[in-house]
């Protein structure tokens, strides 16, 4: 009785098929999900930039209506657009003088290359009202 045990060259064929499948599906996951992390890092980035521009409009520029762009960081390409929000009402102050308040609205537009060739780039854009107040 010489019977030889183990594993015949189909069995151990079709295990490393699977296992080669198994391991190529997990890679897939992986580098999707580290792509999918390097855009959320580029979508945070503008997102701050865009917030930084906003809150600066009005406050170390006047707000006033126009447009001025720019460049951060040889990615990420800004461009801020104050127009007028067509809003007047008056406002009574504690000494009863007059104001008419005028609103502008804010937009700020940052969009940036991900660096595939194929894709045209990702855009985000805010927009926000921004009161002004002028004496009469």
């Amino acid at each position: 009785m010489n019977k030889q045990r183990g594993f015949s060259l189909l069995e151990i064929l079709i295990a490393f098929s699977i296992l080669a499948l198994s391991l190529g599906i997990l890679l897939k996951i992986f580098s999707s999900g580290i792509n999918m992390a390097g855009v959320a890092e580029e979508y945070t980035s503008a997102v701050q930039i865009a917030e930084t521009l906003m809150a600066q409009t009005g406050v170390e520029t006047a707000l006033q209506p126009g447009q001025s762009s720019g460049q951060l960081n040889d990615k990420y390409n800004w461009q801020v657009v104050v127009s007028p929000y067509q809003f007047t009402g008056m406002l009574e102050t504690s000494d009863m003088n007059s104001q008419t308040a005028e609103l502008f609205k804010v937009k700020v537009i940052v969009n940036w290359s991900d660096g595939n060739s194929g894709n045209e780039g990702r855009q985000l854009e805010l927009t926000t009202l921004r009161l002004a107040a002028r004496v009469l």
